[in-house]
């Protein structure tokens, strides 16, 4: 097994990632590796060909693959070490990491001090309790996404969305312009779940009606989905009897609600807010193992790319502090 020493690791290559990475950098951090699982640094803004990104960092409209692309080019320009294709199977509260990658085989990395970055990943029709059978045609919003804007492949002709977080609203909007009918999208609270200017541009401004407390209670069909019934709900969101209606439909877009990715944070025994879901972290993004810090989705969801990004920066610097003290950085945990 090959062993690695360095003075940063950084696990994920996303936004917030990538922002600590090149932080680290700037702070006169000698040796920072940067994992990602993937074969290319970016995240899920690879996926994200539309704009609305970088309007606070940048000053500009980006698309979310601009936005990945210009803290990629300062990855390359700071000579960061980068692990494309590399899964950390373990983190130690000592800060070593075993990684695992085609190309180099198993890895250990002995770090001074370590940055989470893993992101969040979607929650899925189990964990919103959707009865019925499992058949093809059910996807969360993020898999439409990359099937239609990287895969190139169109996976329905006739969609009901459930839930209105901001990829279900854009996905609307992206498959309405890729010629799939949106039947609707059906959110189980009172009010939406994303930004408004997302609720205009990409619902209102394409007549996509947008059903509030109501939600899907069954999917239909064997082989394929066929439709699904939904029915409105009350203030307890338990669905209203003889509310229920069948709509026809060939893919199920499941946009309800993000989940932070702390398997490795569980490992290393990190504690979890019961909130967010994420890491606690103090005001310098250190969890409760010292020397290890969170940064961007994989601590709390955020709204805009921009935090991420802010976050990423603010663990890298207090990493970098944490190098030279030896000692914790910030005060208090917050949740």
């Amino acid at each position: 097994m090959r062993k690695e020493q360095v003075d940063i690791a950084i696990i994920g290559g996303g936004p917030a990632g990538l922002a600590a990475a090149v932080r680290a950098k700037e702070l006169g951090v000698k040796k920072v590796m940067l994992i990602e699982r993937d074969a290319d640094l970016g995240g899920i803004l690879n996926q994200c060909i539309h704009d609305g990104f970088g309007l606070i960092r940048f000053k500009k409209q980006l698309s979310g693959c601009e936005y990945a692309q210009r803290f990629v080019d300062m990855v390359h320009q700071n000579d960061i070490q980068v692990m494309l294709g590399a899964m950390v199977l373990e983190l130690h509260p000592d800060k070593t990491l075993l990684v695992t990658s085609e190309k180099e085989g198993l890895t250990q990395v002995d770090a001074g001090a370590v940055i989470l970055a893993m992101g969040c990943r979607e929650r899925t029709r189990s964990q919103v309790g959707i009865m019925g059978s499992r058949p093809a045609g059910v996807l969360t919003a993020g898999a439409v996404q990359k099937y239609i804007n990287v895969e190139g492949f169109l996976p329905g002709k006739r969609a009901v969305i459930l839930g209105s977080g901001d990829i279900g609203l854009i996905m609307a909007r992206r498959m309405t312009l890729e010629g799939i009918k949106v039947e609707g999208v059906y959110e189980v609270m009172p009010s939406p779940g994303g930004l408004r200017r997302n609720v205009v541009q990409c619902l209102e401004d394409y007549g996509i009606p947008l059903h509030l407390s109501t939600t899907v209670t069954a999917i239909h069909g064997k082989e394929r989905i066929t439709g699904v019934t939904v029915a409105q709900v009350d203030a307890q969101r338990k669905p209203i009897k003889r509310t229920e209606r069948q709509i026809a439909c060939d893919l199920l877009v499941l946009s309800v609600g993000l989940i932070p990715e702390n398997e490795l944070s569980r490992g290393a025994g990190i504690m979890l807010s019961s909130i967010t879901r994420g890491p606690l972290v103090d005001d310098g993004m250190m969890t409760s193992v010292p020397g290890i810090f969170a940064a961007g989705n994989v601590a709390a969801v955020f709204d805009l790319v921009d935090y991420v990004s802010a976050t990423g920066e603010r663990a890298a610097a207090s990493a970098a502090a944490y190098l030279k003290k030896g000692a914790p950085v910030g005060s208090s945990y917050a949740i």
